[in-house]
């Protein structure tokens, strides 16, 4: 009789550990498709904000509520490289004007104020889509993105406008490594 009892209850175990794994499964599946996803910052086009090898957490289901505002620092497929994801800071949006002279950047004939997330020495010069001294407006539908490391990033300056369909999330926390866990704050 005791052995009866055993072999009852040992499919009755599997099968709650089971409908918990799938339960787990899906919670996890809806949270990363739908709601926030992982991505590991590769690289040092972001510092001194984010540092190589750090991992963040992207809102996705943020932009479907909102929009997207100066500063918001996004994730999206690289331009250059579809298999690989891009992380950089939203600096401009369309109908706006952007130009780079002097090493600053300047938004509608006014310079952007960058001091709240990047050292005062740093200077931002042009690239191959964007020149120093030469003025352009951002088309409907897409921003103007750079890194934080402007020395060392590919940008918008580069590669030209970001459309904003392409964006999969903003940062929204660095969780890892542990010691360097914080929320993403927007400095505008």
């Amino acid at each position: 009789m005791e052995k009866e009892n055993i072999q009852k209850k040992s499919p009755g175990w599997l099968s709650d550990t089971l409908q918990t794994f799938l339960m787990a499964l899906a919670i996890f599946s809806v949270i990363y498709f739908f709601v926030a996803r992982p991505f590991q910052v590769s690289g040092e086009s972001m510092y001194p904000t984010y540092k190589d090898k750090e991992y963040v957490f992207t809102n996705i289901v943020g932009l479907k509520l909102g929009e997207l505002k100066r500063g918001d620092v996004v994730v999206f497929e690289a331009p250059t490289d579809h298999s690989r994801d891009f992380i950089k800071r939203v600096i401009g949006f369309e109908g706006e004007s952007i130009e780079l002279r002097d090493g600053y950047v300047f938004l509608n004939g006014k310079k952007l104020n960058e001091n709240t997330y990047l050292p005062a020495d740093t200077r931002t010069y042009g690239g191959s889509f964007l020149n120093d001294k030469e003025k352009i407006t951002i088309p409907k539908d897409h921003v103007f993105v750079m890194g934080d490391n402007r020395q060392s990033s590919s940008d918008s300056r580069e590669w030209g406008f970001l459309n904003k369909k392409d964006v999969i999330g903003k940062t929204f926390l660095v969780y890892w490594p542990i010691s360097e866990a914080h929320f993403v704050q927007n400095p505008f």
